[in-house]
Formats: C-alpha cells, structure tokens, sequence
C-alpha cells in the first residue's frame, strides 16, 4: 500500500467531497476542527470568497476550522452555511463569550458552463462533505469542488469573435 500523499497526510486534517455528478458541480471540506492557522492568495478576474479577510494576520481570529471549495459560482458560497452548521454543532469555532463562531473562509469556482447551470452547491451539499471527510487518502481530480472544473476558458473566449463583430479576414 502506497503512503498517503494527499492533504490528510497532515495531522488534524480531514477532507470530504460533496459531488453532483449530473450537474457536474460539487463542493470539497477541509475540516481542522483543532484550529489552523490560514491563509490567502486571492486570484483571479471575479473571485467569489466569503470570511477571507478573517485570513490576515492583524486580525482578531486567528484560527480557521475548515474551508470551503465550492463549484457553483457566488450561489456555491451557501455550502458555506452547511460547514458552519456541521461545525456549531459539535461546539467547535472562535470562543467568541456567548457563542462559538464557526470560522469557515470559502471560495468558489465558475463552473456554470460546464454541466447544469441551475445545480449549484448548496447548505446540505456542504453539510455532506462535511460527513463524508475523512482522514484518509483524498480522491483527487474531477470529484467534489474539481467535478465541473476547467481551464483555458479566457483563451477560448479570447479566441472567439465578440457578438456583432466579424472576425478579421485572413492573409
């Protein structure tokens, strides 16, 4: 049997996928239920991202419980709401006096032009991902949020003329 050479290989680390295999959408849980210390490199031309800020190091939370990988576009950030539910009920996020505060950054992917555009990740989607982590090697590839990735979409879209314009004639 091969090492783990996945994600989980780390201590307190679990991984869990939630994948819409008809929608070709789904969502991916990175579960440190123990508290890690985060961080982000935001990229992209439209990034969709929920409690990111959270990540900087001047900020008041200083730990992170999971985060969120979601297909779907900005409708995937509501897998988020799954995760914090999973979390708060096992009492685990930021001792914040009267309550703990799930702390859980997530980020999407657009994935809307590659299966159905009306399947999206959702609470429940989320909340299963959570159920199925483990600590396991992780599955890898097209399965939770990878399930509808792509790439090379703004070359292909840069290479297609724009409505209403012709395409230059060759020589």
């Amino acid at each position: 049997m091969s090492p783990n050479e996945t994600l989980t290989a780390v201590p307190g680390i679990k991984v869990g996928h939630a994948t819409d295999p008809v929608g070709l959408t789904g969502c991916t849980v990175i579960l440190c239920e123990g508290g890690a210390t985060g961080g982000v490199d935001q990229r992209g031309g439209a990034p969709g991202t929920r409690e990111t800020d959270l990540l900087r190091p001047m900020h008041l939370v200083q730990k992170v419980h999971a985060v969120l990988l979601a297909g779907g576009s900005a409708f995937g950030l509501s897998a988020a709401d799954g995760v914090v539910r999973y979390l708060a009920e096992r009492n685990i996020g930021f001792n914040a006096g009267s309550a703990r505060v799930p702390i859980v950054p997530a980020a999407i992917l657009f994935d809307l032009g590659v299966g159905d555009a009306k399947a999206r990740p959702d609470s429940q989607m989320g909340y299963a991902a959570c159920q199925a982590a483990g600590e396991g090697p992780v599955a890898e590839g097209n399965v939770g949020a990878g399930t509808g990735c792509s790439v090379g979409k703004f070359l292909v879209r840069a290479a297609q003329p724009r409505r209403g314009s012709a395409r230059p004639a060759s020589r």
